[in-house]
């Protein structure tokens, strides 16, 4: 008996575990990135942690970005699911302690008024000792009884691991809240930058409208002075008012757009911004950009916080499994209390006031109609679906690095195709206005070339934040960003290992 009882109590203190071993699977992505006329050139090395200081490197940029990992509600949303999740988890693994539970308790009963015999006869002993207890009872008062007591109550055995398995189940999802977060931050990183550049390309665009507007109005003057002087015909003052009333047009929409662009960075930054912080044209914004070194690999795609979050997710699911194996087995617990009891507070914790009670029970489950093994089945159905959103989250991150990378192996040769043609409209529209002020062209032509001027300068502003931007969704794509990492508190269990490019666990 002794020896069982041992192997018992080792059992239940060792536990063992029913839930599947966790294996990350394939990756179900190529070993590297494209190649082709449309990709550039990576070589298989493994990219080095990234800052988003590293990247961004405009003060005025890095200080927005600073404000909004402050003051973002969508952050403060994060931070309090982490810390409901922290707090889930505790309260998971509570459950795999003793509860110990104490009480003080005092009593007060009043005794009732009886009579015991008849006590009416005379020289008889018993009727006078009868007599006797009536008085005595007669004459009861309040009774007083005082107890204390301590004692472990249900405390079950795990014998099969599955109060272990569920807590485990619930610190893989308070790491999967974790690494949304993370998510979060890196999301709102980018947004941030986006954002920045959107307010430059917008700047820009109306430079070009007022600059545009600024010569049809010349353009208007110098028609109407021609047309009144006999030279022009009205066709060439209608067709000018029609430049002139699209660049004034375009001027209005672009001052809306200016205004919302920083209405969007108030709410990215929960906070009023500086003006100072806002840039003045693209040109000047998009060199601030840098480039995400090469040397890619596309295992860096495990350190994603959506692939990190998702792997969390499935190792969560394969202790929910092991779990609810383990509930197909009989729940033994056991239950002791320790106290004191007596009718005087003087005389509680004397020796004879001591008392103790102790016991088990143990519990299973004969039939339930399947329903404990189909809670198996139910379990091991959500693991492959986390398995296929693991899987799935890697492949997306896949084609969002390789899309990003295609754009940016081909924008640069984009970028100066758009500036020669943007440098040709220029001096077109410039040989054109002087020949018409000569009198050698006729105004179609100027009008022409004034325009396919103004649709230049419109779409080298609109490649050069595609240039710049591209740029930021690379940074976002790879993730990984070491400066956005939670640092985790609260209890840690020992020896736990979260995914490659985790923080720990």
């Amino acid at each position: 008996m002794k020896r069982a009882l041992t192997l018992l109590t080792t059992a239940a203190l060792a536990g063992c575990s029913m839930a599947p071993k966790d294996v990350r699977p394939a990756a179900p992505v190529p070993p590297s990135w494209p190649v082709g006329d449309s990709y550039l050139r990576e070589s298989e090395a493994t990219l080095p942690a990234l800052s988003w200081r590293e990247v961004f490197r405009d003060a005025r940029l890095q200080t927005l970005i600073e404000q909004a990992l402050v003051n973002n509600r969508d952050l403060r949303v994060a931070a309090a699911n982490i810390a409901a999740a922290r707090a889930q988890y505790q309260i998971q693994r509570g459950a795999q302690l003793p509860q110990v539970d104490a009480s003080l308790g005092i009593t007060e009963r009043r005794g009732n008024v009886t009579n015991v015999g008849n006590g009416l006869g005379t020289g008889n002993t018993g009727n006078t000792g009868n007599t006797g207890g009536n008085v005595g009872n007669v004459g009861g008062g309040v009774r007083t009884n005082y107890s204390t007591q301590a004692g472990i109550t249900g405390f079950e055995l795990d014998l099969f691991g599955r109060l272990a398995s569920l807590t485990r189940a619930q610190q893989e999802t308070y790491f999967a809240t974790e690494a949304g977060a993370r998510a979060t931050r890196l999301t709102l990183v980018g947004d941030i930058a986006t954002a920045w550049l959107t307010y430059a390309s917008d700047a820009s665009l109306l430079a070009v409208a007022q600059q545009t507007a600024k010569s049809a109005e010349d353009s208007v003057r110098l028609t109407r002075a021609r047309l009144e002087g006999g030279v022009a015909p009205r066709t060439d003052l209608r067709q000018a008012e029609q430049t002139l009333a699209t660049a004034q047009n375009d001027v209005a929409r672009q001052t809306s757009a200016l205004a919302q662009d920083v209405n969007a960075l108030r709410l990215l930054a929960g906070s009023e911004i500086d003006p100072a912080l806002l840039p003045a044209s693209i040109e000047e914004a998009a060199p601030t950009i840098a480039a995400v070194p090469a040397g890619l690999d596309s295992s860096i795609l495990l350190r994603r916080p959506d692939v990190v979050q998702a792997e969390y997710q499935l190792r969560a699911a394969n202790a929910q499994i092991g779990a609810a194996r383990a509930a197909l087995f009989p729940r033994i617990s056991l239950t002791t209390v320790l106290g004191f009891a007596s009718t005087a507070l003087s005389s509680l914790f004397d020796g004879d006031a001591f008392t103790w009670q102790a016991g088990g029970t143990g519990s299973y489950s004969i039939f339930r109609g399947g329903a404990a093994r189909a809670n198996v089945r139910l379990t091991e159905a959500q693991q492959q679906a986390q398995l296929a959103n693991y899987e799935r989250a890697i492949q997306t991150a896949f084609r969002d690095v390789a899309n990003a990378l295609a754009v940016r192996g081909t924008i640069d040769a984009q970028l100066r195709a758009t500036q020669l043609q943007e440098e040709a409209a220029a001096d077109t529209y410039r040989l054109s206005e002087a020949r018409y002020r000569g009198g050698i062209d006729t105004f179609l032509q100027s009008l022409v070339s004034q325009r396919s001027l103004y649709a230049a300068q419109q779409q080298l502003v609109t490649v050069q934040f595609t240039a710049a931007t591209n740029r930021v969704n690379l940074y976002r794509a790879l993730g990984g960003d070491s400066q956005l990492e939670v640092t985790r508190q609260g209890p840690q269990p020992v020896n736990a290992q979260g995914p490659a490019g985790s923080t720990g666990g």
